[in-house]
């Protein structure tokens, strides 16, 4: 590393934007652990499903039963707390990174973009002194307390969200979004019911100009909230942005998640007042001397996490190792900050063969699936095919070994018309999943219309 760098790297600002990003990181975490478990999705999601979808790699990964997972979201929200009072620090950040991670790999119906940003945000937190600020920690031990920590550690959280809106514009820039306002055109009607705003939402003027904002936004918006003179109207721009988004779609925690991190760009001077009038309620005082946070294995902690951006930098292009549309083949779709791009419906019809007999049956899939679950199947190749040999093997158990199973999946991308998805006449069991190409996946631009899919069965 480049002493310069180095030096930028390792000197000493202030610590309260951290501590303030983990109070407000713990809250919202905590909000939503409890919400989670409030709205029954805890059972809903893992517990009742007959079968779960893994990640690749993570199969061994399984929901630990009902008194199980609720124990594990117990956990989670003692966790969170733990980071929000700045309680037993390592341990909290730890536990919560470790189990909101292994419930996000129980099953990706459930995969969201926030989630896996929380996931890596809370790894994130295990690595800095957040808890040497303005914590129950330093009253505790007040030994520990500092006034200053390394400029990296608060500039990791500022980079990671960066890296979040910049890719999150950079997908945008894509000819579905930009040239045909797909799929706002088709969302925003819905909304029309809205004061003021409202019958704005079917112009079709009007979704142009959101998509084309949007992508505006998510490019320049980091670069506005880094710049002290444009960042209190960029900070405004993102409240009114993320709350829009939030009247207008139901994804949840995410745009309150946004709204308060961002608070990280802001200037050390912010923070401490921000403490300041916490502490005044507390009643707490601040040490009168100054202290510098020092973080064992520094070198080796900045050499991994280089590689760790450099990671999130690369991991959202891989999707140019595949061939075909990425939204058709969805290939190296996840974990690249891709939000709210595409309108994908989909219908599919799994049949098993007995290869002894030749009979073949069609699957009821709600006889195994819930309806995200089937939602979701019915687009994703990669569940499709784990859909496949789930079905394989449950008729081996029942005495038919080596049972066929293909399916006819027809998907509907950003308003287009209805089309064949998959080969339909490829045997899915014998297929094995691996991060390489999915030949069966039929080209996009040469897809046969519905009509002309189903007169070649």
């Amino acid at each position: 590393m480049p002493e310069r760098l180095k030096q930028y790297l390792t000197a000493p600002v202030s610590a309260a934007p951290l501590a303030v990003f983990r109070v407000i990181f713990g809250g919202m975490m905590l909000a939503s652990v409890l919400r989670f478990m409030a709205k029954g999705w805890v059972t809903d999601l893992y517990v009742q499903p007959k079968v779960y979808f893994p990640y690749y790699g993570f199969e061994w990964v399984r929901p630990l039963g009902e008194t199980g997972m609720y124990a594990l979201f117990v956990g989670m929200a003692l966790a969170a707390l733990g980071i929000l009072l700045g309680l037993f620090y390592r341990w909290s950040a730890g536990l919560f990174f470790l189990s909101f991670t292994y419930v996000e790999l129980i099953d990706k119906t459930n995969y969201l973009n926030h989630y896996y940003f929380v996931s890596v945000v809370a790894l994130l937190l295990v690595l800095v002194p957040a808890h040497r600020h303005f914590s129950l920690d330093v009253l505790r031990r007040p030994q520990i307390w500092v006034s200053h920590v390394p400029r990296w550690a608060v500039l990791i959280f500022q980079l990671q969200l960066g890296l979040v809106y910049f890719y999150a514009g950079l997908a945008k820039l894509n000819p579905d979004w930009l040239l045909e306002a797909m799929p706002l055109r088709y969302w925003l009607p819905a909304h029309t019911h809205l004061p003021l705003i409202g019958p704005l939402l079917d112009k079709v003027w009007v979704a142009f100009v959101f998509c084309w904002f949007g992508a505006f936004y998510d490019l320049t918006i980091p670069f506005f909230l880094s710049w002290r003179r444009s960042r209190g109207l960029a900070y405004l721009t993102v409240v009114v942005f993320h709350v829009l988004t939030a009247v207008l779609f139901q994804i949840g925690m995410f745009p309150y998640i946004m709204i308060a991190s961002t608070l990280i760009f802001f200037s050390a001077g912010f923070h401490e007042r921000v403490l300041q009038g916490l502490r005044g309620l507390a009643n707490v005082h601040v040490p009168a001397y100054p202290a510098m946070a020092k973080v064992s294995a520094q070198p080796l902690l900045l050499s991994l996490l280089g590689i760790y951006f450099m990671l999130q930098v690369l991991v959202p292009f891989r999707f140019a190792l595949y061939p075909d549309k990425l939204f058709w083949t969805e290939q190296g779709y996840r974990f690249s900050w891709r939000v709210m791009l595409m309108e994908k419906t989909g219908t599919a019809f799994f049949y098993v063969r007995d290869p002894k007999t030749g009979h073949e049956v069609e699957i009821n899939n709600r006889e195994y699936l819930t309806v995200n679950q089937e939602k979701q199947v019915a687009t994703q190749p990669d569940m499709i095919l784990q859909y496949a040999h789930m079905l394989q093997q449950d008729f081996a158990a029942r005495g038919i070994p080596d049972a066929r199973v293909r399916a006819e999946v027809y998907v509907s991308l950003n308003g287009r018309g209805s089309r064949l998805f998959i080969n339909p006449t490829l045997n899915l069991a014998a297929e094995n999943e691996s991060f390489l190409p999915k030949p069966w996946i039929l080209p996009f631009e040469e897809m046969a219309p519905l009509q002309e899919a189903v007169g070649q069965k």
